[in-house]
């Protein structure tokens, strides 16, 4: 594997961080709160995009970056890889036979929440190779993560 593939991978790895962190915190909250599936996915992309852009915002900060540095970078380094990621994730869930449907002890909530992941960070990969190689993406973020 060449190096802009395994950039690409961590880059990916990163955003799958976060994305999975708001999406099993969204999507057990408002399964446990019996909401409806227009609010579900809403509120666990909001939840992805916080806690993606938190992530990177937390190592631009221990980089000695500012705030709004900070900020700044994480919006231009994750936006793209989030909203993809965001997009499958949620559409594999609505496409899984009683996914939106399964309560929080049915393994089937918890396997096609994994499931749809896995399959948002296959299709994610290439989305950040392409972005990294024109030097937007996590490119833009790469010198804050090993800096400080």
């Amino acid at each position: 594997m060449d190096s802009s593939w395994r950039t690409a991978v961590s880059a990916t790895l990163h955003c799958l961080t976060g994305c999975a962190i708001g999406e099993v915190v969204g999507m057990a909250l408002a399964t446990a709160w019996g909401w409806s599936n227009g609010p579900s996915i809403a509120l666990a992309v909001v939840l992805a995009f916080g806690f993606g852009y938190l992530l990177t915002s937390i190592s631009v900060l221990r980089a000695g970056m500012g705030v709004r540095t900070a900020l700044r970078v994480a919006l231009a380094a994750d936006t793209v890889s989030i909203l993809v990621m965001e997009v499958v994730d949620n559409l594999v869930l609505l496409f899984v036979p009683g996914a939106m449907d399964a309560g929080l002890p049915d393994p089937l909530f918890w396997g096609s929440l994994a499931f749809s992941l896995a399959v948002a960070f296959v299709v994610t990969v290439p989305v950040n190779r392409a972005m990294i190689a024109r030097g937007r993406g996590h490119a833009v973020v790469h010198e804050y993560h090993h800096a400080g």
